[in-house]
């Protein structure tokens, strides 16, 4: 992005948090996605850092406190209101943006919003099962008001309980219909086209596969985006760590 001429780039992460892992095999710390995007070279002109998932933006404050093109926001609702208005096509500006990697805790408002504004390229991941391990979009009958309130909200409204009785894969180019391979299939199949049809992103490849730690599929990597200058460099990574396996 940084070789076209005019524009603006921004960063925007929806998990604001230091996210500190473990370097395997060594006991070493690295940072997560919001202190690593600080390092990316030529750098964004500035990096809008929001908590969704509550009490991280606390721990991230100090860790950037004398950056002056760093923003840290503890409250979701700022994506929607005040961060995506800020990238306007018209004044040259444009976003690569990390939605919340796990949970339900995205509204589909911004999602839509992003793809609408045709200005970024995003990254959100799609979970298909809760945290006991059961799933989630393909029991429609078996969750609570609550959670169904939830997934509503993560998807934008009822349809999602349509693949529960029709689980099967469609090509979104060519209209053909078969059988999925999974619940799960159908389920990340629904929402590709969902990103396209309703969002409004012109390229979604498909999705990462994302396992969890008994190495069943937990969820499901995206990226979508307005052009297709990224979607060869995504195609290549994602492939790189899907070799017939899911990816933890």
């Amino acid at each position: 992005m940084s070789r076209q001429p005019g524009l603006t780039h921004y960063y925007i992460e929806g998990l604001a948090g230091p996210n500190f892992q473990p370097a395997r095999p060594s006991d070493q710390f690295v940072p997560g996605n919001p202190l690593n995007a600080l390092l990316v070279t030529p750098p964004f002109r500035h990096h809008y850092f929001v908590d969704l998932d509550g009490g991280r933006a606390e721990a991230l404050r100090p860790l950037v406190a004398d950056r002056i093109d760093v923003t840290v926001r503890d409250a979701g609702g700022a994506l929607l209101d005040d961060i995506l208005p800020r990238v306007r096509y018209d004044d040259y500006r444009r976003a690569l943006c990390v939605l919340d990697p796990c949970g339900l805790r995205l509204d589909w408002n911004v999602v839509e919003r992003a793809g609408r504004l045709r200005t970024l390229d995003l990254f959100l991941c799609l979970p298909v099962t809760d945290g006991n391990g059961g799933a989630l979009w393909t029991r429609p009958g078996r969750v609570g008001a609550a959670e169904r309130e939830r997934m509503n909200r993560f998807w934008g409204d009822e349809s999602w309980r349509e693949i529960a009785d029709h689980p099967v894969a469609r090509d979104g180019a060519a209209g053909k219909v078969a059988r999925a391979k999974s619940a799960h299939d159908a389920v990340a199949d629904a929402f590709r086209r969902r990103l396209r049809q309703e969002a409004g992103f012109a390229n979604v490849p498909d999705p990462l596969p994302l396992a969890n730690a008994a190495g069943a599929i937990a969820g499901y990597l995206f990226f979508a985006s307005a052009g297709n200058t990224a979607n060869d460099i995504v195609r290549d990574t994602f492939t790189r760590y899907h070799d017939g396996r899911p990816a933890v």
